[in-house]
């Protein structure tokens, strides 16, 4: 018998938690909760963290899980560190279900960096206008360069002041479309944007409204985990559970 645990905060996450639940399998779906209002699960989900490796152990013990799945966002990177090695004390199996890093195309000018730092080091001297598509938890960094104006897109509306000291934000939830990223960049006129190569297709739009503007883009590649069994299929990720034994 199965008891999966999900790790999650994002579409593959809760793609896997409906077909687990449709399935009518034992799972249990986890947030970070860093959102207020996040998506609404089929499966008994739990907000919060675990405590560090001692304390996902814990959990995976005292829930008899069988069987873990990291469907966390690809710069949850101490979140997947975590997890490899609790498992690994557990000996418990774990997966990874992780959308394809996207890729720069025709037409694409894109700038890739290592890391938030290498970011703001990244943009001009002279002032601009910044969408920094990278969520909230990482925007201090960018206020070593206040002459710009910067765009942020959040899911929930901050409930502090933002370090940033000339910045714009807009309120929304994806996935976004094309048409509606071109219109949100030319309603800021914005020069430059600054993205984390999250993939997928929820939020990939504004590369492409990038693109049809010939915006420059810095790209902040994806931090290194260890390595892991690691699935894009979400067929691929239920066929792992069913025969790999817990």
């Amino acid at each position: 018998m199965t008891r999966t645990l999900v790790l999650g905060g994002t579409t593959e996450a809760s793609r896997l938690a409906k077909a687990l639940a449709e399935a009518g399998e034992d799972a249990v779906f986890s947030y970070a909760g860093r959102t207020a209002s996040p998506v609404e699960q089929p499966l008994p989900t739990r907000v919060g963290g675990f405590g560090g490796v001692e304390g996902l152990h814990a959990y995976l013990r005292d829930e008899a899980i069988s069987h873990v799945v990291d469907a966390t966002h690809p710069f949850a990177a101490q979140m997947s560190l975590n997890v490899v090695q609790a498992c690994a004390e557990a000996g418990l199996p774990l997966c990874a279900f992780e959308r394809p890093a996207w890729q720069a195309g025709k037409g694409d000018d894109w700038s890739h960096v290592a890391d938030i730092d290498a970011a703001v080091q990244a943009l001009p001297e002279a002032p601009a206008r910044v969408f920094l598509a990278i969520g909230k938890q990482n925007l201090a960094g960018f206020a070593a360069k206040p002459q710009h104006h910067y765009l942020l897109r959040l899911v929930d509306a901050p409930a502090a002041d933002l370090p940033l000291p000339n910045c714009s934000v807009e309120i929304a939830r994806g996935p976004f479309d094309e048409a509606g990223d071109l219109a949100l960049l030319q309603r800021h006129g914005i020069t430059h944007l600054v993205s984390k190569n999250a993939g997928g297709r929820g939020a990939s739009a504004k590369l492409a409204a990038a693109r049809a503007l010939n915006l420059p883009i810095v790209m902040i590649d994806r931090p290194q985990v260890p390595p892991r069994m690691t699935y894009g299929d979400l067929a691929e990720v239920m066929a792992w559970l069913f025969h790999t034994p817990g």
